[in-house]
């Protein structure tokens, strides 16, 4: 098996630093140390931490939206899918277990001057969002006008979900986010 690059192993490190303890709460010489890569090889591929969380997130973004696409491509119309993302999030939170979203904990725990970690997490969002509208203006039964209002509310009802579900530390409330949904797309 093929040792992980310096770079891999910087990025593998910090996802999980960030995402289990937050991004103020994780500094360079610590990912330096647990990713076992020295100070001078890490500055040769990020100027900087905010470089690395950039790097975090896209690919973040990259697995989250895959394992999305997978989960709900067993479901047979879009508006199925769109509804199946909830069982996506039930399945994902579990897992982790109900540590949340990587972009919601880190947009929270964010200073300021961030912008680029901060773009990378509008970036996720909006892209749920058209994935969403795009689903949905499949559908025949919904007018073209009506197809972002419906999106945005099942895109709150998503964001509401797992927020409530790590402060829960349990699914009732993407379970009722997925009612409401429903209720919501027909």
């Amino acid at each position: 098996m093929k040792k992980k690059g310096v770079k891999e192993r910087i990025i593998e490190t910090a996802s999980d630093l960030f995402y289990n303890q937050g991004y103020s709460q994780t500094g360079i010489n610590q990912i330096i140390a647990e990713a076992g890569v020295a100070k001078a090889s890490m500055y040769q591929h990020f100027r900087s931490k905010e470089d690395i969380a950039v790097e975090y997130l896209v690919a973040r973004h990259g697995m989250w939206m895959g394992k999305l696409n997978d989960c709900v491509s067993r479901k047979s119309t879009s508006k199925n899918k769109v509804i199946g993302c909830f069982d996506y999030l039930i399945e994902w939170l579990t897992e982790v277990n109900f540590r949340g979203c990587g972009w919601q904990n880190i947009i929270t725990d964010l200073p300021e001057e961030n912008h680029k970690i901060k773009a990378q997490a509008v970036y996720h969002k909006n892209e749920l969002r058209k994935w969403i509208h795009n689903l949905l203006l499949q559908e025949e039964q919904y007018k073209e006008e009506e197809v972002l209002d419906l999106g945005d509310q099942v895109l709150i009802l998503i964001e509401g979900a797992i927020i409530l579900s790590q402060i829960q530390k349990e699914s009732w409330p993407i379970e009722s986010a997925k009612k409401a949904c429903i209720k919501i797309l027909t």
